[in-house]
């Protein structure tokens, strides 16, 4: 007799590490064997037209599976991670509907931190308040939130100016420190089992296609997409212009970068983007780590296997 009380669970699946570590390979091979819909989470790749600095999936991988939230803002559009989230369980749910297995993929930690555990409630954005908040120096920020939230200070850098505002903008619209409102409860993600597998390749193998990556994506077209919207109007402070690749191709457009130089400036943004994804990817729990490319057939099978033999598969 079922226990109506307690139903079972349904299966999820999360795939997490750096950057081309060859996730979203990884990804469509799963889906694929499991009659899986893929779930991007990757803060980029949610826009149209972005697709080369994003890395997104191919045209070709994009027809073997379903894919969600992939292309689905203008480059000048914002999405927020609470946004992310609603979105995102709606899609999660239609998915399990239909019998599939849903295969979260992509790097934004702090998107499926959002929708995996929740975001504390919180005021939304005051577009004015963060205008007037701009303008003013990193260290005028930091100073004024040492002075409102000593807590949120000593957590974040002085010079990160989009977390010093967002602190700031907390704790002026909610009218209590901001590091108050995040302790708040937060409401997890119900009524599924998260099977969660990580990929850690070598570092100086990642290195390395990385470097090869970022210089291959210049060779074939990130400027010409990038010139391209700058030539519509997109402005080239635009939050979606200012991510990996883009920022630098802008800066080679507008006369403020030599090629050489922004090529390389990306390739080291990037090496240290993948060390930070791996940082907060490390600290999360019940990962399941492979140590290697999701490209790699051992790792592939490696992967399968886990999936399968997990209690809640849908094998």
């Amino acid at each position: 007799m079922p226990d109506l009380l307690h139903p079972p669970k349904l299966p999820l699946l999360a795939l997490v590490g750096p950057t081309g570590s060859g996730k979203s390979e990884l990804a469509v091979t799963i889906a694929e064997a499991f009659c899986g819909e893929i779930v991007n989470f990757d803060s980029i790749q949610v826009y149209r037209r972005l697709d080369i600095g994003s890395a997104k999936p191919s045209p070709a991988e994009q027809l073997r599976v379903p894919h969600h939230l992939l292309s689905i803002l203008e480059v000048t559009e914002e999405l927020t991670a609470g946004a992310f989230a609603r979105g995102a369980r709606t899609v999660l749910a239609e998915v399990s509907q239909r019998g599939h297995l849903p295969v979260l993929v992509g790097g934004t930690g702090f998107y499926l931190r959002a929708l995996l555990v929740g975001l504390s409630p919180a005021p939304h954005r005051d577009e004015a308040l963060r205008e007037k908040l701009t303008g003013r120096s990193p260290g005028a920020l930091h100073r004024f939130l040492r002075r409102q939230d000593s807590v949120s200070a000593l957590r974040i850098h002085p010079n990160d100016t989009q977390k010093l505002i967002r602190a700031i903008e907390l704790t002026v619209l909610a009218g209590r420190p901001a590091s108050e409102t995040q302790a708040a409860a937060r409401r997890a993600l119900e009524g599924y089992s998260v099977i969660k597998i990580g990929l850690a390749p070598d570092r100086t193998a990642l290195c390395t296609r990385l470097n090869q990556r970022c210089a291959r994506m210049f060779e074939s077209g990130l400027l010409e997409e990038t010139e391209a919207l700058l030539a519509e109007g997109v402005r080239p402070a635009t939050k979606s212009l200012q991510s990996l690749g883009y920022k630098q191709a802008v800066a080679y457009l507008t006369g403020g970068m030599t090629l050489e130089a922004a090529i390389e400036e990306c390739q080291v943004k990037t090496r240290q983007y993948a060390k930070r994804q791996m940082t907060w990817f490390r600290a999360g729990k019940d990962v399941y780590w492979l140590s290697g490319f999701g490209s790699d057939e051992a790792i592939k099978r490696q992967a399968m296997e886990y999936v399968r033999s997990s209690p809640d598969s849908v094998a």
